[in-house]
């Protein structure tokens, strides 16, 4: 997906390619030859606190159940 590309989800929520952080870490359970050497999992984060592309009630819902 080219950067620029924006997620509709909804005209009040729209997720901007700069509000997602991904980063490659080593997953947890059984892994062979390759386990504690590769990783293999992505953890993906979306700060919703900053994100300009939310809406105050989308944003706020999201905190909340984020906190769950």
């Amino acid at each position: 997906m080219p950067i620029d590309d924006d997620i509709i989800i909804s005209g009040e929520a729209v997720i901007h390619p700069g509000d997602l952080h991904e980063d490659f870490i080593r997953s947890s359970g059984p892994g062979g030859q390759n386990v504690n050497k590769v990783a293999t999992a992505v953890q993906l984060r979306f700060d919703a606190q900053n994100a300009e592309g939310l809406s105050d009630r989308v944003r706020e819902r999201t905190i909340k159940l984020a906190g769950q």
